[in-house]
């Protein structure tokens, strides 16, 4: 039996890393995008070479109704997901003093909102597939540690690890892990700002992380070894914390 995918945020940085290791270990991708519609269709091309099934979705995942109609759409036509990575986040970085009520809503809306979003009109298929399942959850160093500047962020991404870790209770039964990897400072356009000489700083192994190496920890969640593993939160920040 082949086991499907979703991987939100997946056109380009970590999710499209994670997508890829996951088709090269021979799982079908439906990969989900916003905006970016040229990078989403190279991202398509370079799975497809995996040999695997690869369906695309587009929408907001701060868009509850358009969150639940593309995911419904998408389990009708190709089935229930065996797994999901919820990848898709932002951030508006800013001193809370001077935060606008656009830059909390829309870091909350997304990245908070965007885990009942999306995981809620899929979770119930994947229950009744009764094929078990795995769910991966994406926080950040800042959601366990705090960062100045990120109020809204930190708070999103702490509250992605509490809601993880009480559905891992709920879905435990029905052989469904649910784990969140809390990655630190990844060589993606997120930290395009970042010097060299803070990385130095503030990473003790002295570089930013790659994507790859997020992705290989996904990999490893989704895969049949790590079926005793459920509830974590796993730090990928080379050793910030």
């Amino acid at each position: 039996m082949s086991k499907r995918i979703l991987v939100t945020g997946a056109s380009r940085g970590i999710g499209k890393a994670i997508a890829l290791r996951l088709a090269q270990s021979g799982y079908d991708i439906a990969l989900h995008f916003h905006r970016n519609q040229q990078a989403a269709n190279a991202t398509v091309q370079a799975l497809a070479e995996f040999g695997v099934q690869v369906s695309q979705l587009q929408f907001d995942v701060a868009d509850r109704a358009t969150c639940r109609s593309a995911i419904a759409a998408d389990i009708a036509a190709h089935g229930a997901y065996y797994g999901a990575v919820l990848n898709a986040g932002i951030a508006r970085d800013t001193a809370f003093p001077a935060m606008t009520d656009a830059e909390w809503d829309g870091v909350i809306h997304t990245n908070l909102d965007g885990f009942y979003n999306v995981l809620q009109p899929l979770l119930m298929p994947m229950i009744q597939a009764r094929h078990g399942g795995r769910i991966i959850t994406l926080s950040s160093v800042s959601g366990l540690a705090g960062n100045r500047g990120q109020v809204n962020y930190s708070a999103s991404k702490a509250g992605i690890i509490g809601a993880t870790k009480a559905l891992a209770l709920e879905v435990a039964k029905r052989k469904i892990t649910v784990n969140c990897i809390a990655p630190g400072i990844i060589d993606t356009e997120m930290v395009d700002n970042f010097s060299e000489e803070l990385v130095q700083q503030l990473v003790p192994l002295r570089r930013m992380g790659k994507p790859q190496e997020i992705a290989g920890l996904a990999n490893f969640l989704m895969s049949d070894e790590a079926a005793y593993i459920t509830r974590q939160v796993i730090s990928v920040n080379g050793g910030m914390l």
